[in-house]
Parts: structure tokens; C-alpha cells; sequence
């Protein structure tokens, strides 16, 4: 072999060069941090994620994936109406308990129903229902003294905060048994259910419609901001030039959307959607479900005669 075919067949000097990396510690590299469309499409990939994780689990075996979903959402109505009338925070974390029982025996993750449940509603809830603790909304027994206000103590009393843990804890309560129904019920057979019960069916039509078409929507503005990006040199600014491609990505989804709902309202009726969720099993009743159905309004009952003598 020559001197010149050796010299073709080197690995290149670059290739063989290292370049510092970025420390997780942040002392070697530069981070950048992503523009506020970056991290909207992440979060709209992070929901599509969620979406998909949801369907997995509601094709377990669980406990609850068992049930008619007819069932399912009768009984979340029940215990809903059971949480609401409640007034005592006690009974509240019990149903809550119970919650995370059924949770368990469906085999959902403690730890993303946990979180599902407590970082978005209920820690709203709590700011919002805060200024009701302080003595100048709620008057009461000052537990806790922030300031003095000619003479008399100011701060957070034990009525208001009573009321404020009332309500977050009702809030949790509820948004645990939603979010029990919806990750353990598959979306078709959930609208199936709610038609099947008696909801009127052009509400069936506009949520299917939302839920299909917001996952449409997000893929076409994950598709514009990709193909923009692939074709941009350099660093990305987010100047002047930034706001105009996000208002006219805008406009130009408006447009689309515009065009894709004519598309995907012809093709559902070239399938035979009428506005009724179909399934390809039919609902049946079993001794399960009954059984389930009868353990529902026990424990409603539970709830009630409970939060009763609590408040005796």
C-alpha cells in the first residue's frame, strides 16, 4: 500500500480532538436557555407523552380497568356529590385515602397520581383561598401574628384556616377521583359511557372533536416550528424577528386549522360518525360491577354518616 492510501484511509485530526463538554455541574460549557416557543412545544410534547403514558394504563389489569366504564362514571358522580357536602377535613383525608387504595390496586404509579393530583388544581386552590386565613378576611382566633394593627394582633386565625384546608382538601379529593376515571378508562369508551347515560350527544361530538383536534393542532405546530428551525444558522434570537414568526405561525394555523377541520369532519362521516362513540365491545354488566356499584354508595354512605357525627 502507498504512502498516499495510507494517508486516505487516516481518521482525520478533528475527529480525534476533544472538545469540552457541558459539566453537569455547569463549570465547563455554556447552557443556553430555550425561548418561550421551545418550551410551549416541549410542553405540548410532554401532554402527548402523558396522553399516550394514560392509554397504556388503561389497557392494565387493574382493579378499576375492570369495571364498566358506565359504572365507573356513576360512581365518581356519586362520591364527587359525597365529597362536596362534607365539612370536615378528616373525612376528606379518608376519602383520600381511598383513593390512593384504588389507585394502587389499578396498578397506576403512587407517584404520578400523587403529582398529577397536587401540582396543578389544589396548589392553585391553596393561593387562591390564602388571603381567607388572614384576620382581616376572616375573623377569629389569632394563631399565628403577622403585624399588629392599633393594638390588636393581625395574622392567621384558626377559622380561616380551617376553611382554606376544607376547601383544598375537597378540591383533591375531586380532582383524585377524576383523574382515577379518566387514566383507568379509555377515552372512546369514556365518551361511549357518557352517551350511554344519557349525555346529549352533541356534547359527545364537541369534546371528541376538541380531544382529536388538539393533538392534530399540536403536531402541525410542532411540524412549523422544526421546519423553521432546521433552516436557521446560527444562534436563535428571540428579538424582534421571534414575535413575528410566532404571529404569523398563528395566523397560518388559524388557516390551517380552518382547512383540517372540513378534512377531519369529512373523513369521521366517511366512517360512520354520527356523533355516538362506538366500541368494539358492547357494555355488559357483570356481578362485578354490581358489586362495585354496591361498595360505591356504601362508601358514600360511609362518607356522610361519618362526616355527620364528626360534626356533632
Amino acid at each position: 500500500m502507498t504512502q498516499a492510501a495510507e494517508e486516505s484511509l487516516r481518521v482525520p485530526e478533528w475527529l480525534l480532538q476533544g472538545e469540552p463538554a457541558m459539566c453537569p455541574c455547569g463549570c465547563v460549557g455554556k447552557r443556553k436557555k430555550g425561548g418561550y416557543v421551545e418550551k410551549t412545544l416541549n410542553g405540548g410534547a410532554g401532554l402527548l407523552r402523558q396522553v399516550m403514558f394514560s392509554d397504556d394504563v388503561a389497557a392494565q389489569g387493574g382493579l378499576l380497568q375492570r369495571l364498566d366504564p358506565r359504572v365507573k362514571f356513576v360512581s365518581v358522580i356519586v362520591l364527587l356529590v359525597a365529597a362536596g357536602l362534607a365539612r370536615n377535613i378528616p373525612t376528606l383525608l379518608a376519602v383520600y385515602a381511598v383513593t390512593l387504595v384504588l389507585a394502587a390496586a389499578s396498578r397506576l404509579p403512587i407517584g404520578f397520581f400523587v403529582k398529577r393530583v397536587w401540582l396543578f388544581v389544589p396548589i392553585f386552590t391553596g393561593i387562591v383561598v390564602l388571603p381567607a386565613t388572614l384576620s382581616f378576611v376572616t375573623h377569629g382566633h389569632v394563631v399565628l401574628t403577622l403585624w399588629h394593627w392599633h393594638g390588636h394582633p393581625e395574622g392567621f386565625t384558626s377559622q380561616g384556616l380551617t376553611s382554606a384546608g376544607l376547601v383544598v382538601s375537597r378540591v383533591a379529593v375531586s380532582i383524585s377521583l377524576v383523574v382515577l376515571l379518566t387514566l383507568t378508562t379509555p377515552w372512546v369508551r369514556l365518551l361511549a359511557a357518557l352517551r350511554a347515560v344519557g349525555v346529549p350527544r352533541i356534547f359527545i361530538l364537541i369534546i371528541g372533536m376538541a380531544y382529536r383536534y388538539i393533538f392534530l393542532l399540536l403536531g402541525a405546530v410542532t411540524d412549523m416550528y422544526e421546519a423553521r428551525k432546521s433552516r436557521t444558522i446560527g444562534a436563535t434570537r428571540h428579538d424582534r424577528g421571534a414575535r413575528a414568526f410566532v404571529g404569523a405561525t398563528g395566523g397560518a394555523l388559524f388557516g390551517k386549522a380552518h382547512q383540517l377541520s372540513e378534512e377531519v369532519h369529512q373523513a369521521m362521516t366517511a366512517r360512520g360518525y354520527r356523533g355516538d362513540a362506538k366500541t368494539l365491545e358492547r357494555f355488559a354488566l357483570t356481578r362485578f360491577d354490581v358489586l362495585a356499584a354496591v361498595c360505591c354508595l356504601a362508601l358514600a354512605a360511609a362518607i356522610l354518616t361519618g362526616d355527620h357525627f364528626l360534626g356533632h
